[in-house]
């Protein structure tokens, strides 16, 4: 089994594979500062609950957009499990060509729905990650990643309308009865939600106009991805464990790479 990780703005997400099977995910918190000690009890635990104990991970391997804690997750990696983790970064292979005018800029979660995405759904595919931030990478027929849009995410406008208004509050995010809200809650909820859509929609139109693609297919993954999925043609796969998925493919990549070395 291996080990895969993704470390995101606001949460850490685990998953554990055997072959090509998801055998377990579990999430924690990004923005609790732990020491390797307490990632590896953590990990320990979580694992347990599931019926899987560290002996029987093989490999692990992150991608992490948040650098301040990777050197107590890398050591919880080697002190607990036994062994160094690959790490999402330059020279690691991934089967994806990044074309883009600074491809070290461009985040390690973002390559791996990239792979995920080319590899399950061929190419060209525009992947959309609705994550802390709400992002849009174009992969061309090819492999080749050609393009990424970066807009701020549904939770990132939440948190921003509650810190900046007095009157405002945190909410729920769901799809409210009625475009037509009534009061404060729903009409907030009203301007993320069907905003989000109309977002979403309007980016997808403007890079099939600008790639010429107009036969693209649209992959949607994150937390809030299946809310978003599920209102609009515009998108026509969800997929829930795409980065995941990823991740899995480019260890096995370069595991294949090590033995024909």
């Amino acid at each position: 089994m291996i080990l895969v990780i993704d470390v995101g703005n606001t949460n850490i997400t685990f998953g554990v594979f055997e072959g090509e099977n998801l055998k377990a995910t579990f999430h924690i918190t990004t923005k609790s500062p732990r020491t390797s000690d307490e990632y590896g009890v953590l990990l320990e635990e979580l694992l347990r609950i599931r019926g899987i104990g560290f002996s029987e991970i093989e490999g692990t391997i992150i991608a992490s957009v948040v650098s301040d804690v990777m050197h107590s997750l890398t050591g919880a990696i080697v002190n607990y499990i036994g062994h160094t983790p690959l790490v999402v970064g330059p020279g690691v292979k991934t089967g994806i060509r990044i074309v883009t005018e600074n491809p070290r800029a461009i985040g390690a979660d973002r390559i791996a729905d990239a792979v995920a995405a080319y590899e399950k759904y061929g190419g060209p595919v525009l992947v959309i990650d609705f994550g802390t931030g709400t992002t849009y990478d174009l992969v061309s027929a090819d492999g080749s990643f050609l393009a990424g849009i970066t807009a701020p995410g549904m939770r990132i406008s939440i948190e921003a309308l509650a810190e900046r208004t007095a009157m405002l509050p945190r909410i729920e995010i769901k799809k409210p009865k009625s475009i037509l809200a009534q009061e404060t809650v729903s009409s907030m909820q009203a301007g993320l939600f069907y905003g989000q859509i109309g977002q979403t929609e309007y980016i997808i139109k403007k890079v099939k106009e600008e790639s010429g693609e107009q036969d693209l297919k649209v992959v949607a993954t994150g937390g809030l991805g299946r809310l978003i999925a599920g209102e609009t043609d515009s998108i026509q796969v969800y997929d829930s464990a795409l980065t995941l998925d990823g991740l899995r493919l480019i260890f096995e990549k370069n595991k294949k790479q090590e033995r024909g070395a």
